[in-house]
């Protein structure tokens, strides 16, 4: 599993994971029970994981819905 996303805003991994559910592409969140653990304060955040047969295609279908890559900040 490759990690595509990671992220605090619950609102953005929900729209990842649209996205992902639209395109038929098979995906995992990891750390999502940190956020029980947390109080719900975002310290943690959650990431998205997609098979490394598909990650290219996540990836590319992320860019087009205009989120940014793993590792930048979106202004």
């Amino acid at each position: 599993m490759r990690e595509v996303v990671r992220a605090n805003d619950p609102a953005l991994i929900s729209a990842v994971e649209a996205l992902l559910l639209e395109a038929e592409i098979p995906y995992q969140i990891a750390d999502q029970n940190m956020s029980i653990l947390e109080g719900g304060i975002g310290a943690f955040p959650r990431r998205v994981l997609v098979d490394d047969s598909r990650e290219e295609e996540a990836r590319q279908l992320l860019v087009d819905a205009g989120i940014p890559p793993k590792g930048t900040t979106r202004l």
